[in-house]
């Protein structure tokens, strides 16, 4: 893919946040602010473009704690596969969070924040020491808000949410989104919970699970030993 082509999938992802419809206002804050990056790799189910994918992820955490604001966001856009369903997504996905957790897990311990179990209610994916909330976006997502033409991971530092808690400001901002949510999807997310509650796990990917669904996500690393900042 050439560089204007990837830059046009960037610019299509930007006008996607920027659309006055669109759920998510953080996303649209973070855009707003100059503090959404991006990056576009290969085929989602490829392994090769993994440790680039993880050094972008690194530089995105690094920039992002050294501003210590909120509403910070990375989006990896994949130029493919054309998925066509929330289950090819969810698998695709999975599989390059492992690939990535794999190859964080030789260098970095667990974020000490959060659990490392993807059962625990209050688990979340770890990067570099820092939890991340993701979100999936892809072309055959059964919801508006996640329906994009390219596959995409977009990583979000967890701290925010928790710095949002602790001002007093995050439930008047979920209450927001989830009230846009079901205007612009037609209906209310059914994996939607808040941290603490269930694992964050089932809101990743848009996909609704059932009841005899199990995580593939197998986590390796070791104890953090060092905090990072709040």
């Amino acid at each position: 893919m050439t560089i204007p082509e990837q830059q046009a999938i960037i610019e299509e992802y930007r006008s996607t946040l920027i659309n006055k419809d669109f759920p998510c206002i953080g996303a649209r804050a973070a855009l707003s602010q100059g503090n959404i990056t991006c990056m576009v790799a290969g085929h989602m189910g490829c392994p090769a473009d993994d440790r680039s994918i993880l050094q972008f992820l690194y530089d995105f955490i690094d920039a992002y704690r050294s501003k210590g604001t909120l509403f910070h966001s990375a989006a990896v856009l994949f130029d493919g596969p054309v998925t066509d369903s929330d289950e090819m997504f969810d698998s695709l996905m999975w599989q390059r969070l492992q690939a990535l957790s794999d190859l964080d897990a030789a260098h970095f311990g667990y974020d000490p924040r959060v659990d490392a179990d993807p059962l625990s209610p209050n688990f979340s994916f770890s990067l570099k020491a820092e939890a991340m909330f993701i979100i999936g976006l892809h072309p055959g997502s059964q919801r508006g808000a996640r329906h994009f033409s390219h596959p995409v991971l977009a990583f979000n530092p967890h701290a925010q949410f928790e710095n949002l808690r602790e001002t007093g400001r995050y439930e008047r901002l979920k209450g927001v989104i989830r009230r846009r949510d079901i205007a612009f999807s037609g209906s209310a997310n059914p994996m939607l919970d808040d941290f603490g509650q269930s694992s964050e796990i089932y809101q990743y990917s848009g996909r609704i699970y059932d009841e005899d669904w199990q995580c593939p996500l197998n986590i390796r690393h070791g104890k953090a030993n060092y905090h990072p900042p709040a």
